[in-house]
């Protein structure tokens, strides 16, 4: 990796994040290519998942994620931080691949909280590879058909838990992914045999490479412990994580940002170095990448004193409202006002909001949305 002298602000790197997320300006691209360029939208919400993507789209409302999906260009799985994302198939892999290199399912405490040992979990991803074989199944049926096999009579409570939990590590290793939705059930298939293509988990060794750069093509600049956090929760060995950077070589620059280094494409120097900030005024939807990315505690992008009022309890992720980048308010829709609440009382920038409320709108299929202040 090279070290430069080179001295970034904020205002720069914002405004280019903006620009690499299709923030600002929005694009014409596919979902397909914004999913891959802000690495995966969450789609623990399906909503969430659309209204990321319409949001950075210069037109259309929601129903291209859905669309995408049916059309098997983008798979939904558990992936970062064993949450349900839309990611194109190429960098689902990728991530899969080192979110179970991790091997969080063969830690005691993960055993003893779930009750599956890493025997348990070896034999599931077996049995999925007939159970699943060019079957599209529900979750009942699915936890019925495992639970035939006697062996796994001890899990089925934690296979027909909403949370997954003992899921997740099928998913990482490949054995399964979400399905096509049938009515108001979710189902489950082999990604191999439901995506047209699929290239199979790589080693990790090959995958690292692969996402590292397009996290950091998207969040940059940052560290290996940003980028774990936002992988998998602070869980790889920290070792492993700087070789994988270190073997990057000359293909990332370490720069510094008011006094914080942190990682960059080289490819994406000269750009970054070059931005000229731009003051914006933006919104973007609930569980949005934007912050999920560099994540809620990096207070360049959110202020401590407001974190609870974006990252809030039980893991819901506000709807933001960004001033030149930062994240600078919330807002929520009642009835066909778009109500927006400024930190530290700061003044309401209506003119520009409204503008952003159009938007806001055809993303979420909803005419006629005015503004108003909390």
């Amino acid at each position: 990796m090279r070290e430069t002298t080179v001295r970034l602000t904020w205002d720069q790197v914002f405004t280019w994040r903006m620009r690499q997320q299709f923030v600002a300006p929005r694009s014409g691209a596919t979902p397909v290519a914004i999913a891959g360029r802000i690495c995966g939208v969450q789609a623990q919400v399906t909503s969430a998942a659309e209204t990321a993507v319409a949001l950075r789209r210069s037109t259309g409302g929601p129903g291209a994620v859905v669309q995408a999906l049916a059309e098997k260009k983008l798979v939904k799985t558990w992936a970062m931080r064993g949450t349900l994302h839309a990611l194109p198939p190429e960098l689902a892999a990728a991530v899969l691949s080192l979110m179970a290199s991790a091997r969080t399912w063969e830690k005691p405490s993960w055993t003893k909280a779930f009750g599956a040992t890493p025997e348990d979990i070896d034999a599931l991803v077996s049995a999925l590879a007939d159970i699943l074989d060019d079957a599209v199944l529900t979750r009942e049926e699915l936890v019925s058909a495992i639970v035939a096999q006697k062996r796994f009579h001890p899990l089925e409570e934690q296979l027909r838990s909403g949370w997954g939990a003992v899921l997740k590590p099928l998913a990482w290793q490949g054995a399964l992914c979400h399905g096509p939705v049938q009515g108001s059930a979710i189902t489950f298939a082999s990604p191999a045999r439901l995506i047209p293509g699929w290239p199979g988990i790589p080693d990790p060794e090959a995958a690292a490479p692969e996402v590292i750069t397009a996290y950091l093509a998207a969040y940059g600049p940052a560290t290996p412990e940003s980028f774990d956090a936002w992988l998998s929760r602070g869980s790889l060995r920290k070792a492993t994580l700087r070789r994988w950077f270190a073997d990057l070589g000359d293909r990332i620059t370490e720069v510094e940002v008011e006094g914080r280094t942190g990682y960059l494409l080289t490819e994406n120097l000269e750009a970054l170095a070059g931005t000229e900030p731009a003051s914006s005024v933006h919104l973007l939807g609930s569980f949005d990448q934007y912050v999920l990315g560099p994540g809620t505690n990096d207070e360049a992008l959110l202020p401590k004193a407001h974190r609870a009022k974006v990252s809030r309890t039980a893991g819901w992720i506000s709807p933001l409202v960004l001033i030149d980048g930062r994240i600078a308010g919330t807002w929520d829709t009642d009835a066909d006002d778009l109500v927006v609440t400024m930190f530290d009382n700061a003044p309401v920038p209506l003119a520009e909001l409204e503008t952003e409320a159009a938007h806001v709108a055809r993303a979420l299929g909803r005419p006629g949305l005015s503004v108003r202040a909390d």
